[in-house]
């Protein structure tokens, strides 16, 4: 602790030092390790450390002290009675300190910490002036990197908030990857992940606010929207009348439809996450803060959920469409997974979903199951089941961040050729990695290799046989794999064009072989839907679900759109069409039960295909007058 009196530490420091010198002897020995470096490559913490330091009164009340501090040393810089200088406003010892202050009151769950940081954040963002920088990014990643640690649902909304307001073209990017990590993290906090404020409306998730002569009404259903009525005339804009008349109070409404379309994104995460964990709630709890919530139950309501009506005995319940079944206060409810159901009941459950056109917040009923293969209880250790791909490196690098996966930057220097991608799961008891390497020939692209798992132990990361891995655990970390690879590969991307080169035979067998190949569980998905929705579709009599292919019969020609890739060839000269899609280009107003890019594609290249006689844009046509 010493090591922050240097010169210029600040006042927040010194306030710190002298509320350690109040502390016991065991609780200033916390303080130290809490304080301690804490890079990638540091030794791990004492795992109790934050527990026994937040019991420590006095550090609690100093750790309040802080963070007023900062807020009104903030309020003063854009007051303009502090000079201004970018990412200067706290010194780095001033951050460590706040950093610790913040992490005690998120494990307490402090009362007074959502507040605060309310007036904290937004000014920690945001320049005084009109410059695109900001008083402290060292502070908000501080701030976010707690989040990591002790995750809860206000800190989330704070720190998305400040994503959305600040000017700095890098922050967002560099907070949404840390957010992902906080939004999973959150769904291991089952004691505050669930609470959501009710922001005063209606028990149907409604809100009215008379003004001006109409109403303003706030409307909760699959997302919070905002409409106007007047004598009980919905409105298809905002009244004159209000709009120059009480622009503030339009202003409140968009923002409180902004606010509760922040929160119903944070449940959705955090629900999901909460595979990875196989979260548990009570069902009292369940109950009054989720399908009860008149803003949680757009979420909730939508999705499966297992009751344990009796020890050892789930009922599976859909709020949306269900009576809520009677259950002890205490019972455990669990969200509902394929692979903890027997296959007709997830085909059952399917048909229902698609019957109601129920639309789920995220891919669950039609959620990916991967078991483990013959061939991965063979190897042993390791999958070979998404290995020798071709993909596009940055792409993946991408998706790596954006779906909480650790991974050092490849590129032409010593030790740049190959890197292990890393996710932690399953509360940290679990850890999947994904060998992948630059390819030989081509810098752009790489190539994708062995997933293995590692359990922790006392003495670290210990790798395991893939039998050993929980299923869930082993299935949600292959959902990501599969993602990457389905993603990412160059046999998936409609622009790639093979380079001439002693390689390209290899590319171009790789891309023949990954159209011939057997689907992946997502592909197997899509097959599943496309087998459901094709009947209810007005080309219906033009189209075949078949193994591997959607085939679709045009007036000019047949085409085979691939399940996985959603590349088009011809019959019968198996002619490559190349269609890239639009901006707008999708499934149009076809019910799709989950959001699906590569399913919404390849609904619309049929959709396309079926009226061959109808496309005007000549680049495709030109392809097919070649290939027919």
């Amino acid at each position: 602790m010493t090591e922050r009196l240097g010169t210029g530490a600040g006042p927040i420091v010194v306030d710190e030092l002298t509320a350690l010198a109040a502390l016991t002897p065991e609780q200033q020995a916390l303080l130290c390790e809490a304080a301690r470096d804490r890079r990638y490559s540091a030794p791990p913490q004492l795992p109790d450390v934050w527990p026994r330091l937040s019991a420590a009164d006095g550090y609690v009340e100093y750790a309040r002290h802080a963070l007023e501090t900062a807020a009104r040393h903030i309020e003063a810089i854009h007051a303009g009675t502090v000079p201004y200088r970018a990412d200067k406003a706290f010194t780095a010892p001033e951050v460590d300190a706040l950093g610790n202050a913040v992490r005690v009151a998120l494990l307490r769950d402090e009362p007074w910490l959502p507040s605060l940081l309310d007036r904290l954040l937004p000014g920690v963002v945001v320049a005084p002036t009109a410059a695109r920088t900001l008083p402290s990014q060292a502070l908000l990643y501080e701030i976010a990197r707690a989040g990591e640690e002790f995750p809860t649902p206000e800190l989330v909304t704070a720190l998305r908030s400040a994503r959305a307001t600040t000017r700095h073209a890098g922050v967002p990017k560099q907070l949404e990857r840390t957010l992902r990590r906080v939004e999973a993290a959150l769904a291991e906090r089952t004691d505050v992940a669930l609470r959501l404020p009710d922001f005063q409306l209606d028990a149907d998730g409604t809100l009215r606010r008379e003004v001006g002569g109409c109403a303003g009404v706030v409307r909760v259903t699959t997302r919070a929207e905002l409409g106007w009525e007047r004598d009980g005339r919905t409105l298809r804009s905002v009244p004159a009348t209000v709009r120059q008349g009480h622009p503030d109070v339009v202003r409140e409404l968009r923002d409180l439809v902004k606010r509760l379309n922040t929160h119903l994104d944070t449940l959705t995460r955090a629900l999901e996450g909460g595979y990875a964990v196989d979260t548990v709630h009570r069902y009292d709890r369940w109950r009054a803060h989720l399908v009860g919530h008149p803003v949680a139950v757009a979420v909730a309501g939508r999705l499966v959920w297992e009751v344990e009506c009796r020890p050892g005995v789930w009922q599976a319940v859909l709020p949306a469409l269900d009576e809520l079944p009677d259950a002890a206060a205490q019972a455990s409810v669990r969200l509902w997974h394929p692979l903890r159901s027997e296959p007709e009941s997830v085909l059952s459950w399917r048909d229902r979903l698609v019957s109601a056109e129920l639309r789920q917040p995220f891919k669950q009923v039609f959620r990916e199951s991967y078991p483990l293969t013959a061939a991965e209880r063979a190897s042993g250790d390791h999958s070979l089941r998404f290995a020798a791909h071709l993909v596009h490196y940055r792409r993946l690098f991408a998706l790596f961040r954006a779906r909480g996966w650790r991974s050092n930057l490849l590129g032409p220097w010593d030790g740049g050729g190959d890197d292990t991608a890393k996710r932690t799961l399953a509360g940290g008891a679990w850890q999947v990695r994904l060998a992948h390497a630059l390819s030989d020939d081509d810098p752009e692209l790489a190539v994708t290799g062995r997933v293995r798992f590692a359990r922790r132990t006392q003495s670290g990361w210990c790798d395991a046989r893939l039998e050993e891995v929980p299923p869930l655990v082993f299935s949600e970390a292959m959902r990501d794999v599969d993602l990457f690879v389905a993603v990412t590969s160059i046999a998936a991307d409609p622009d790639w064009i093979d380079p001439d080169g002693p390689d390209a035979e290899r590319r171009r067998s790789y891309r023949e072989r990954f159209g011939l190949a057997e689907l992946t569980a997502s592909a197997l998905v899509r097959r599943e839907v496309l087998g459901r929705i094709v009947p209810r579709l007005r080309i219906a009599g033009r189209c075949v679900v078949e193994a591997r292919h959607l085939v679709v019969r045009g007036e000019l020609a047949t085409y085979r759109i691939h399940l996985g890739s959603a590349n088009v060839v011809m019959e019968p000269s198996g002619a490559y069409v190349c269609i890239v899609p639009s901006g707008g280009a999708g499934a149009g107003r076809v019910f799709l039960p989950f959001e699906d890019e590569r399913l919404s594609l390849i609904l619309s290249k049929a959709l396309l295909l079926a009226n061959d006689t109808r496309i005007t844009d000549e680049s495709i046509l030109a392809q097919i007058r070649r290939g027919a």
